[in-house]
């Protein structure tokens, strides 16, 4: 019965929190993306960004959350603005960003020049308002390829050259890493074994280091018990539950926005705990609710991939590196919860009141913290 009651509590909680769901949306960061076409002689690069964040100083390697800055005030001010005050204040701001572009062909540094700036005309302060740069560069005489980054405070950049079709070059530079040699002619196209092996570490890297959320799931899975059957039988189902809605998200067949998957996945992590903490061993329903909150896992999962705008040719190949990437993910952080804990302690009587219940706590209010944030902030 207590079981139950505490189920009921946090399903209620969770309805209750989609109420207020999209206070959160606005001050979610996301990834600008660059669509580049290169010609023998210029570059051309049309860029969907936040401007907002730029004008106000926010550093976006450093933050996922305009909330978590210290220009968090100024960044909503700006928000506030009619779209023409925006673009003023932008181009105000240019000699500012223009510095932060790194663009060179062989040894020759380019100057980018701002074409164009649109700000979306949105009158809802709650969602995120997005704006279109088109940047240019004059190219120097000669073949030498182009190589794009811009600075690690303007945050993660996707980035696709445009005219190479289904093989063109697409990236996610981090941290001001720069793109691969883009040619002048044609596009750079990658071979379909790169492209899974590039995927791959994608997927790996969402959930080690950045997939915090998912990493103390899985180890929600892990504390229930330290015996390898529960765990594998627990790890396969969450894995066949997001591979659905991974393909489903990314097809375009379920779309469900993120201010409404990201509370739910924080609550995820909190069902998962309490569970720990009130049930000594899997029971039937654990399964079923861990399949559903799969579902839910892959819908975050297929966000990240939606990113990329995948072409129709690279989809069944992206999404495959992608998955096996998370599950390496997966399985590294089981390998390190159970070299750090399992191995030692696992077969303790204690094991539970020592070790499983503690970190079960520890994890579920840092769930419920999340879910608070998401919901409320």
């Amino acid at each position: 019965m207590r079981s139950i009651t505490l189920k009921s509590t946090i399903w209620l909680l969770t309805l209750f929190g989609l109420l207020w769901v999209n206070v959160a949306q606005a001050h979610e960061t996301r990834p600008s993306i660059a669509d580049v076409t290169i010609t023998p002689e210029e570059v051309l690069m049309q860029i969907q960004v936040n401007i907002e964040a730029f004008v106000a100083g926010v550093d976006l390697s450093a933050v996922e959350d305009t909330n978590l800055s210290e220009q968090a005030q100024t960044y909503d001010e700006l928000r506030a603005l009619s779209p023409t005050q925006m673009e003023q204040r932008f181009e105000a701001f240019w000699p500012q960003m223009q510095t932060g572009f790194k663009l060179r062909s062989g040894p020759v540094q380019l100057q980018p020049e701002l074409v164009e700036i649109k700000v979306e005309d949105n009158p809802d302060f709650e969602l995120l308002r997005e704006s279109v740069l088109t940047i240019r560069a004059e190219l120097p005489e000669g073949n030498e390829p182009v190589v794009i980054a811009w600075d690690s405070r303007f945050g993660p950049l996707v980035m696709r050259q445009m005219g190479g079709g289904e093989d063109a070059y697409t990236a996610f530079l981090r941290n001001g890493d720069p793109s691969a040699p883009l040619t002048r002619i044609g596009a750079v196209t990658e071979g379909t074994f790169a492209v899974f092996v590039r995927y791959i570490g994608i997927g790996f890297e969402h959930i080690l280091p950045l997939g915090l959320d998912h990493i103390l799931f899985v180890l929600g899975l892990y504390f229930l018990s330290p015996r390898l059957k529960p765990l594998l039988f627990q790890v396969t189902t969450f894995t066949l539950a997001h591979t659905v809605t991974l393909a489903l998200g990314i097809l375009g067949i379920v779309t469900i926005a993120p201010e409404i998957v990201e509370p739910l996945i924080a609550a995820s992590i909190v069902y998962v705990a309490v569970e720990n903490l009130v049930s000594a061993q899997m029971r039937p329903w654990r399964l079923a609710i861990v399949f559903v909150f799969g579902l839910l896992h892959g819908l975050g999962f297929a966000s990240v991939l939606g990113e990329f705008g995948l072409e129709s040719g690279r989809f069944v190949t992206s999404l495959i590196g992608f998955n096996i990437g998370v599950e390496f993910g997966q399985l590294t952080v089981i390998a390190i919860a159970f070299l750090a804990v399992g191995a030692w302690f696992g077969g303790k009587r204690w094991y539970r009141a020592y070790i499983s219940n503690p970190a079960s706590i520890l994890i579920g209010l840092v769930g419920a913290y999340w879910f608070v944030e998401r919901v409320f902030l």
